[in-house]
């Protein structure tokens, strides 16, 4: 979406401190910890971008909250299974050779907004380790959320920023966006009795100070379903939604989410052929 198209005369610009009221009534307030995916777009037009917004969230959470943002970077992984869009066959030999190494002060985000990847280079933001799928913190629990996160197998599970956020009875929030991108989910996803599904990934690593390609297993994960998992999840809560300029959004406690999402995961989740246990 253009800028062009966020602009309406009939509703006035987004600023920090009309975005500052609107997160607080949806539920933010000092002291959380809270993960927070962003479709900046969706809003409406915002006096300052992507900087407003992480400045109003700062401004509520105070100094004692810590705020969390997906730092992914899923274009250092195996140009073999790019889908989106997809490269010819003879190009990958090339990408593996000469993709970058990650590094969490340099490699920029894919996929997660405008607001995420400015955040990642926030003043005092500490970014994980992990190259696919890591998350960037600011605040007294950000050392805590993003330390030793490497595996490339299961990028969100107990010991992942997104387990540790359940550990710590973070919050989740949805600004412009429905739960269908809502990471938190994964977790229940390696903890629901689910068929599995496993590919072949890679990417480049330095041993020994010599860059190599790193092939490895890969528990394919699947967001198809998470938007109906969490209209049920509120639905079963009576879980209003609140507003932030011209979007729905949802706030809400990520440990009750996870655990509701291991049953609903459990009990509509069919085999696909693909499947394997």
């Amino acid at each position: 979406m253009s800028e062009k198209d966020v602009i309406h005369a009939d509703a006035l610009p987004l600023t920090v401190d009309s975005l500052a009221e609107q997160f607080a009534a949806c539920g933010l307030s000092a002291g959380q910890t809270v993960i927070v995916h962003t479709r900046m777009s969706a809003l409406g037009w915002v006096a300052g971008g992507a900087q407003a917004i992480i400045l109003a969230l700062l401004r509520v959470l105070t100094p004692s909250g810590t705020l969390m943002m997906p730092a992914f970077s899923p274009d250092t992984c195996d140009p073999a299974n790019w889908r989106n869009p997809p490269v010819p066959e003879h190009w990958v030999p090339i990408i593996r050779a000469h993709m970058p190494l990650y590094d969490p002060l340099t490699t920029p985000t894919w996929g997660v907004g405008q607001v995420a990847e400015l955040f990642r280079r926030w003043p005092g933001v500490i970014r994980s380790a992990c190259s696919d799928a890591s998350f960037a913190a600011l605040g007294p629990q950000a050392e805590y959320l993003t330390a030793d996160h490497t595996s490339l197998e299961r990028l969100f599970d107990d010991d992942s920023p997104i387990g540790k956020l359940y550990k710590l009875d973070g919050y989740v929030f949805m600004l412009g966006l429905d739960h269908s991108k809502n990471t938190s989910i994964h977790l229940a996803e390696y903890r629901a009795n689910i068929p599995k599904r496993y590919i072949t990934e890679g990417t480049a690593i330095m041993v020994n100070g010599v860059r190599q390609w790193m092939p490895y297993q890969f528990h394919d994960l699947d967001d198809s379903d998470f938007a109906a998992l969490g209209d049920a999840y509120e639905a079963a809560h009576n879980i209003p939604r609140g507003r932030v300029g011209r979007s729905e959004c949802r706030f809400v406690k990520q440990r009750p989410l996870v655990d509701f999402a291991v049953g609903w995961l459990e009990q509509h989740r069919t085999p696909r052929e693909t499947d394997v246990r």
